[in-house]
């Protein structure tokens, strides 16, 4: 997009010229003996029969900068690991390709639970941390990055632009988020577009500056499934094991991170990927349940920073969130008519009704038991519990490299 505006108080990293590719990769080569990056897929085994894992198999086969990829293999059985394991081969970079539900791993999470250490519930993210944890215990690599396998037009460039704003040793970035479009023949992002802005402004409008909501505001796609940090952030950051999993990172960046060494980066014109049920009826299904938990952790992390949320307050943000989600829709029917797109005001409408009752919900569930929200421990956490626990996961993984992969450089 030709334009170069900073909002907010991070970082943006735009994509001004289409001739960074070639340039980006040659440099993130040269970066690599100083700032090596791994890569984590989280995968669960019904993607490998999406055209998406194909493609972003394809894309990542060559790429030889990555010191390390750890694709996280869950919902699945050894039989079926094996056959997903081997779209890897042939890669440039050693693949670690860990089964989710192998009795090795589920060994050393109950051991964690026997320390009282926090492991959340299966999901997206406890299977990064998971990946995170292999990566620390390897010990080579100083960046890690994610992003989700169900990305419909992957290209590889999306990734180069996402690592080096991190990877490269001058700019002094220690976190980089994605933003991108999400459009076909209508806008897509649902949450991030009629949620997750609408709320975060109608929280900031009832009660004094705060700077974490103002932090929020400024990401174009708070919601993206795509960053990459510095390994020590790995290891410090909390990681929630639902649907809050972003804000939740970005809550933990906040809070471990100085502002001056955040970036989102523009990875991608458009960015295509798997859609979301909405669920309007039911809380624990598809948007509902995203909204809800997100929600959840909008409300924790203003608790841990002293803000005092009442039940006028909670009561306050369900009517406020209304009219700004409302002024929010009127704002994406104008740009969909000057865009030629498609929009169903109706479709729109039914969603803010239903992520209002989010609100409600959420307030609720947070009210009755605020500490019930799930938050993974962090990995010096484990380590105080464990001390020998990386080289236990080293040795759980120890044949869980993908043959063949490696090899050439």
């Amino acid at each position: 997009m030709s334009e170069f505006f900073q909002p907010g108080v991070i970082t943006t990293l735009h994509k001004l010229r289409e001739d960074g590719g070639g340039r980006l990769e040659s440099d993130l080569k040269s970066f690599r003996p100083y700032r090596p990056v791994g890569l984590v897929l989280p995968a669960l085994y019904s993607e490998f029969a999406t055209p998406a894992m194909k493609v972003i198999c394809d894309e990542l086969r060559p790429v030889d900068y990555l010191g390390r990829i750890v694709v996280a293999i869950g919902k699945c059985s050894y039989q079926e690991y094996v056959s997903a394991r081997a779209f890897f081969e042939g890669f440039r970079t050693p693949v670690t390709a860990i089964w989710v539900e192998d009795p090795r791993i589920e060994g050393l999470l109950d051991l964690l639970k026997d320390e009282g250490v926090r492991i959340g519930e299966y999901g997206k993210g406890r299977t990064c941390w998971l990946s995170y944890g292999y990566l620390l215990a390897t010990g080579d690599v100083d960046v890690i990055a994610l992003h989700d396998c169900d990305i419909l037009n992957y290209s590889r460039q999306m990734l180069n632009r996402l690592v080096y704003p991190v990877a490269h040793p001058n700019l002094g970035f220690e976190f980089s988020k994605a933003y991108y479009a999400r459009i076909a023949d209508r806008m897509h992002g649902r949450v991030t577009r009629l949620f997750f802005s609408p709320i975060v402004r109608a929280i900031q409008s009832m009660t004094p500056e705060i700077p974490y909501l103002r932090f929020l505001d400024s990401f174009r796609y708070a919601l993206s499934g795509e960053f990459a940090m510095d390994a020590d952030l790995a290891r410090v950051n909390r990681i929630p094991s639902d649907w809050g999993l972003e804000v939740g990172v970005l809550s933990e960046i906040y809070r471990n991170c100085a502002m001056g060494r955040v970036c989102q980066v523009d990875i991608a014109d458009n960015y295509e990927h798997k859609h979301q049920e909405l669920s309007p009826e039911d809380s624990a299904r598809g948007l509902r349940r995203m909204t809800c938990d997100i929600a959840k952790h909008l409300y924790r992390t203003l608790a841990e920073q002293g803000t005092v949320l009442t039940t006028d307050h909670y009561r306050t943000l369900e009517v406020l969130y209304t009219r700004f989600a409302e002024d929010t829709v009127r704002r994406f029917y104008a740009d969909s008519v000057i865009n030629g797109l498609e929009f169903d005001l109706h479709q729109e409408n039914l969603a803010l009704q239903a992520f209002a009752l989010s609100i409600r919900d959420a307030a609720h569930e947070f009210t009755t038991d605020p500490m019930s929200i799930p938050q993974i421990s962090n990995w010096n956490r484990v380590l105080s519990a464990i001390p020998d626990f990386y080289s236990r996961l080293l040795k759980a993984t120890s044949d869980m490299q993908v043959p063949g992969t490696g090899q050439a450089r």
